[in-house]
């Protein structure tokens, strides 16, 4: 039974998309999928595609890391186009055998909706792979800071989840110790289909919740012996600065809306 967990995976290398300030990668993801969501013909879903395409060769990350995360909402993708193929009965009829009906308006629902999340879900794997889940967790902190003025803990909650991203690879590296000590025992954990995977990892979620737990009051004894304490007045060893390279960026961002707005 392979356990694999991408999520929250950096790659490392040196690329020009590496190099960007963490603050501008989330605010350029983040626009970039809202963008997503108003393609509704093909030049912009044309311009959208060569924006991941820029952006992953100047990332540096091969082809096959960036498919790979993929793979966990591959299914997800192929089922609403499914459902969008088939079930959506507008438009001029290209194909009727029977109960099956396939529309133009189906086919360009199937093709567009799925195309559109595969490309969102794409920028959002590349924003991963090319920032490390520090930057990602203090620049979303200096993002948010104004909130604190209402009350909000903006340094708490970007403290839970850069501790979440960490905890990724290290219960990932626990489930694989876990699975390799139960097989030593005699489980069978292996099974071919959905229901015989659901019955392998049963036996996995009380150890694993139990090593969960157990990290995390190993954590939480650490930082209390260093009497961290968080909150106002924390500073960062790392300091944040827009460079020129940033300022390009954003220009070619900028540029893309434009694009994106004429087209339509």
């Amino acid at each position: 039974m392979a356990v694999r967990i991408s999520i929250g995976r950096y790659y490392s290398v040196d690329s020009p998309i590496h190099r960007l300030d963490s603050r501008l990668k989330i605010i350029a993801a983040v626009v970039y999928m809202v963008s997503c969501l108003v393609v509704s013909n093909v030049p912009t879903l044309l311009l959208a595609a060569l924006m991941v395409a820029v952006v992953t060769a100047c990332a540096h990350v091969p082809l096959g890391r960036l498919l790979e995360q993929m793979r966990p909402v591959a299914y997800v993708l192929l089922i609403t186009s499914l459902c969008n193929l088939f079930f959506m009965h507008a438009g001029a009829v290209l194909i009727a055998a029977g109960p099956i009906i396939i529309t133009t308006d189906g086919v360009s629902a199937a093709v567009f909706y799925t195309l559109r999340f595969l490309l969102l879900l794409l920028m959002g794997s590349l924003l991963m792979l090319t920032t490390q889940p520090i930057a990602l967790t203090d620049a979303a902190e200096k993002l948010f800071s104004p909130l604190e003025r209402l009350g909000v803990p903006v340094s708490q909650a970007t403290l839970i989840l850069s501790i979440a991203l960490r905890f990724v690879p290290v219960l990932n590296q626990d489930a694989q110790n876990i699975v390799v000590a139960q097989t030593a025992r005699g489980a069978h954990l292996e099974g071919k289909g959905a229901l015989a995977y659901v019955r392998a990892c049963l036996p996995l979620m009380v150890p694993l919740f139990a090593s969960a737990v157990r990290h995390a009051d190993n954590l939480g004894r650490a930082m209390d012996a260093r009497c961290y304490t968080g909150g106002a007045g924390r500073t960062h060893y790392h300091i944040m600065r827009f460079a020129r390279r940033d300022a390009v960026a954003a220009a070619i961002l900028a540029g893309y809306l434009v694009a994106l707005i004429v087209l339509r």
